[in-house]
């Protein structure tokens, strides 16, 4: 195989082991990866997300995504509101219950990535940032951009730091 050819499965394989190490890490919180996954990008939006936002930023259709906000509203993870703008859409904010885990999981979050990012030198980690971000934005051009904008400049901006 050649490096083009190892590239896609590589980082697809990277992102899916680092994701499974955090949901290892998280689930005595009872968390599990499409619930922490969900707390976190609405704790990285910092403001409230329509459903199509969150559905868009963790990949997957409208209708999962319903059905599991409906289950972390019941138990308390979220709250959704009307939008103000548009009665037919949802607007989602973490709820208390979250509120008081983010931190434990930014925390853990923050400790993954240092074990998994150490012995990486400053330069490296930065090249593979910059590569990774031009890849994402050849890539969301091409599909006519499906993720949120403002979910593409979060990213664009923590990269060029």
């Amino acid at each position: 195989m050649s490096d083009d050819e190892t590239f896609g499965p590589l980082l697809h394989g990277t992102a899916r082991a680092w994701r499974l190490k955090l949901d290892e890490r998280l689930k005595p919180m009872g968390l599990s990866q499409a619930r922490w996954r969900t707390l976190l990008h609405l704790s990285l939006a910092g403001d409230a997300l329509t459903q199509a936002e969150i559905a868009a930023r963790l990949g997957v259709e409208e209708p999962t995504v319903v059905t599991l906000l409906h289950r972390l509203e019941e138990e308390g993870w979220i709250v959704r509101k009307g939008s103000p703008h548009d009665r037919r859409c949802k607007m989602v904010l973490l709820g208390r219950r979250a509120q008081d885990v983010i931190a434990q999981i930014s925390a853990e979050a923050e400790k993954l990535r240092h074990e998994l990012l150490e012995n990486i030198s400053v330069a490296d980690l930065r090249t593979c940032m910059r590569v990774l971000t031009q890849i994402y934005e050849k890539a969301e051009k091409k599909n006519g951009s499906g993720a949120p904008a403002k979910f593409r400049s979060a990213i664009t901006s923590i990269v060029r730091k």
